[in-house]
């Protein structure tokens, strides 16, 4: 009978030491996405101010990044330099906002991120106005020293709507 007892009350606390860990972890998981909304946040306020610089402080100085032409850069001096030409031509007037994110954790300090966007104000090479783009951005990000940071980002058009047929 004792040792029944003992055994519920064991079971018992550790079912609340159970529990507070994952409340806790919950949490955490929590914040962190909240950090990483942030973070595109930032990285979309860099964008629509044309700010290479303020746009690629969000990458890990080791980043990889490719456009939506399959052209890319490696490190954060030349993801910066190949912004700061864009900004001062094609996307000098762009405006890019983000119309949903989805975020998987793949471990507590790595996670996937997908960013839908639309984007208007851009033009071709010649200066002509381009129409509103959509896309997806995809991102591996890592958190170190409690800072997340883009360490691999691909970006991709997606196709226009179907029209509505009548």
């Amino acid at each position: 009978m004792l040792r029944s007892g003992f055994l519920c009350l064991t079971l018992l606390w550790s079912a609340a030491i159970l529990s507070a860990f994952g409340q806790a972890g919950q949490q955490a998981q929590t914040a962190d996405e909240t950090a990483i909304r942030g973070v595109m946040d930032s990285f979309m306020d860099a964008w629509n101010h044309h700010d290479a610089k303020a746009w690629t402080a969000v990458f890990s100085e080791d980043a990889d990044f490719t456009n939506v032409l399959g052209v890319s850069a490696s490190g954060r001096p030349d993801i910066e330099q190949f912004h700061a030409n864009v900004f001062a031509t094609i996307f000098k007037d762009s405006h890019q906002k983000y119309t949903g994110i989805k975020i998987r954790f793949i471990r507590p300090e790595v996670v996937a991120v997908d960013v839908h966007w639309e984007m208007t104000g851009s033009t071709d090479p010649k200066g002509n106005p381009v129409p509103l783009r959509q896309g997806l951005l995809n991102f591996t990000m890592t958190k170190s020293h409690d800072k997340w940071q883009i360490v691999v980002m691909h970006n991709m058009n997606l196709p226009a709507p179907a029209p509505n047929p009548k």
